[in-house]
């Protein structure tokens, strides 16, 4: 079967029953709340321009309102208005004038005005936080951002830097980094400068479907309904999201009836829960990559044999068909399927001997040591250890570092990892996002400190990849576009630090009364405003 194929193939009550472990008769959560079993370790920060990681991203969807946004009900329609009801592109292409919708509240109850919208952007801009350089992009600096974000009369003006596609400006504006925050509240808890920063961090200021009620890292999520809602309060008036590690933990806690939603369900418990009464099987297409990534600053990963024989050292298909097995599918590009210019040309294989001969070419044919980083997720660290077990055939000894997700993306952001094992998923539906990230790095000096960028964080300069990637992304004509990503990823594939390896089809099991919930398809994140029981 081919890639593709197998791709498609009231609260304190509540909180009383799941403190108190009762059994699986008694266990039920309450109708109006929805508790959902995943692994967030991975959250650092709730500001919606410093976080930048998966969990997160689902929790501040359900809190910010943006100028567009996808409808959770209808993903294949794109973006939507939202804070701006309609927009116009000056004649050079390069300004675009929002119109704000009139009669839109903050969970605070203070109005949502221009004015929120200039300075959350321009903020975002000013932080300079991981995920900034969605907006930088487009030319925006901390010294003409009171120029090229504007507002005037109930509309908002964006100038960039040179004209792009509409659709790719709107589809960035999506991404979390978009969420418009309440200026008012937020600069009320300003402290030194920080714009709100620190407090904003544990703290929500939006006008989205829900209100944060606490976040305790490692722990749980707590989410409340926003009454003030503009599509009207949701059935779920609470969303309670518990950190539970282990697959087998979720997988008891869904069948007491514990919680509504288990969502890292590892193959052998999806395959031993089906078919249980009261329980489903929810299938999406997801857009994350699976991938291992090859420090450059390390000078033997540097070595082009070297990098090139890293990918020839993973049993693809091997980990697809065993611990893998229908959750994800070999992808070896940087494109999820389904996306513009996407290809499913999967050239690697494992081949010990090709690997060897790469090895002694590069000079290097008795080995050595090198670390890798891998968050404590069961499949990331089985992955680190079938890579482990390849590379020791060839006389390279790997030393697997296991930390939590902050622990690793930390290292891995200062550049201090050889190896690394993690996914990354599109912040925006449009190909730029993952070829301004895998294959984009205007400077790769330490300087630089472009933690958002992949390439920059392995340390990798791509040479006219960077030209390339520049080009493709003010193409107007569609078909030359796609064309231009096909060459991208072919280049890519041949040169880079990266081993792309995996595309995720989720599997989520939930329990049968739960109706509407999408947790982002291949392009967003999750979203509990439209979810029933």
């Amino acid at each position: 079967m081919s890639a593709f194929s197998r791709l498609m193939a009231s609260a304190a009550l509540g909180a009383a029953v799941l403190a108190a472990g009762l059994p699986a008769a008694m266990a039920e959560t309450p109708p109006n709340m929805l508790v959902i079993a995943n692994r967030i370790d991975d959250i650092t920060s709730l500001d919606p321009a410093e976080s930048f990681e998966f969990s997160g991203a689902d929790v501040i969807r359900n809190m910010y309102l943006k100028l567009v946004n996808l409808d959770p009900m209808d993903m294949s329609a794109g973006y939507q208005p939202e804070i701006a009801e309609s927009w116009d592109v000056s004649e050079d292409g390069r300004t675009v004038t929002f119109n704000i919708r009139s009669g839109l509240s903050f969970a605070s109850g203070n109005p949502v005005t221009a004015d929120d919208v200039v300075y959350s952007l321009r903020r975002a801009v000013l932080l300079n936080k991981t995920p900034s350089f969605i907006l930088t992009q487009f030319g925006f600096t901390a010294e003409n951002v009171e120029e090229t974000i504007t507002g005037a009369d109930g509309t908002v003006s964006i100038t960039t830097d040179k004209p792009y596609a509409i659709s790719f400006v709107l589809n960035c504006l999506t991404a979390t980094i978009g969420a418009i925050v309440d200026s008012k509240l937020v600069m009320e808890h300003e402290a030194d400068g920080d714009m709100g920063n620190t407090w904003l961090k544990t703290n929500s200021a939006g006008g989205g479907a829900y209100t944060l009620a606490a976040w305790q890292p490692n722990e749980n999520v707590t989410l409340n309904a926003n009454p003030g809602f503009y599509k009207g309060e949701p059935a779920m008036k609470r969303v309670i999201v518990r950190h539970v590690q282990e697959s087998a933990s979720q997988r008891l806690m869904l069948e007491r009836g514990d919680i509504d939603v288990a969502r890292n369900l590892n193959p052998e418990d999806i395959a031993g829960i089906s078919g249980e009464e009261g329980i489903r099987i929810d299938e999406e297409l997801g857009g994350q990559l699976m991938y291992l990534s090859f420090n450059q600053d390390n000078p033997e990963l540097a070595k082009p044999e070297v990098r090139e024989a890293m990918k020839y050292l993973i049993d693809y298909a091997g980990m697809a068909d065993s611990f893998l097995k229908g959750q994800w599918a070999v992808q070896q590009n940087f494109l999820p399927l389904t996306f513009l210019g996407a290809v499913d040309e999967n050239p690697f294989s494992l081949d010990i001997e090709k690997a060897k001969a790469l090895l002694a070419e590069a000079g290097v044919p008795e080995g050595f040591t090198i670390e890798a980083g891998v968050r404590e997720a069961q499949e990331r660290i089985e992955i680190a250890q079938s890579f482990q077990n390849a590379l020791a055939q060839v006389g390279i000894k790997l030393d697997i570092t296991v930390g939590t997700a902050a622990q690793i993306l930390g290292r891995y952001r200062a550049r201090d990892l050889d190896v690394y094992v993690g996914t990354w998923g599109p912040d925006y539906p449009d190909p730029h996002t993952n070829a301004s990230t895998f294959a984009w790095n205007p400077d790769n000096s330490v300087e630089a400190g472009a933690t958002g960028i992949l390439a920059w964080r392995n340390a990798w300069d791509p040479g006219a990849l960077t030209a390339q990637v520049d080009a493709a992304v003010i193409e107007n004509d569609t078909e030359k576009r796609v064309e231009m990503y096909h060459e991208i990823q072919a280049e890519f594939r041949d040169t880079s630090p990266f081993a792309i390896l995996f595309q995720q089809a989720r599997q989520t099991a939930v329990r049968d009364n739960v109706e509407n919930l999408n947790l982002g398809d291949a392009i967003s994140s999750a979203a509990y405003w439209p979810v029933t029981k």
